[in-house]
């Protein structure tokens, strides 16, 4: 069963286009549902693993190559209060993002997903990209932000991102090499886009 990983440049429409093909393919779209289901086991709020996931997106640093220890397990298993931390929110992601995967028919956006499933047998592995004016324009006509706003962050976004691989240890992220298809947004519609990932999909 497929597992649809997309990496984006922000403001490429990743989510969008995310959304886009879960429905049309009726797939599980993980993006807050991730967030929902580490609220669920770790007995917190969405708010707090928000929270708690902003402050986390510079120190993923863990999240690769990392195995849950038997520690980290025992200590959650013995306590039944609701709490959560920056490894806490790590270890439950890499955990819940194998699970949807392997649950299949599922379209994950970002979270450090083309790393974490970068094995995974069944999982293609999607980039977008666009250049920034397009970008900005993008937030502007999709989520109804003036220029300055727009352009303000997207800015912020691209800093996020770059910090979070950077304490990934990771500087590839945008190598065509990772993914099975690189889509530059600035040639193409999101119809079209889907479209050509239905193909890739069906060609396994």
């Amino acid at each position: 069963m497929p597992v649809i990983t997309i990496s984006r440049q922000f403001g490429a429409g990743g989510r969008t286009l995310g959304k886009m093909i879960s429905e049309k393919l009726q797939y599980t779209f993980a993006d807050t549902e991730i967030i929902q289901k580490i609220a669920k086991e770790a007995n917190v709020s969405p708010e707090f693993v928000e929270s708690v996931e902003k402050e986390a997106g510079t120190k993923l640093s863990k999240v690769i190559n990392s195995m849950v220890s038997m520690k980290w397990v025992d200590r959650i298993l013995a306590d039944e209060r609701g709490y959560i931390d920056e490894q806490i929110y790590l270890d439950y992601l890499v955990l819940i993002i194998a699970q949807v995967a392997d649950e299949g028919n599922v379209v994950v956006l970002g979270r450090g997903s083309q790393y974490i499933l970068n094995d995974h047998p069944d999982a293609f592995h999607v980039l977008l990209i666009d250049n920034v004016d397009n970008r900005i324009k993008f937030m502007m006509d999709n989520y109804d932000l003036p220029k300055n706003k727009a352009a303000q962050v997207v800015t912020y976004e691209d800093k996020r991102r770059l910090n979070l691989y950077k304490k990934l240890g990771k500087t590839d992220y945008d190598d065509s090499s990772l993914y099975h298809l690189v889509l530059n947004m600035s040639r193409m519609t999101i119809p079209k886009a889907m479209n050509l990932i239905e193909t890739l999909i069906d060609s396994k």
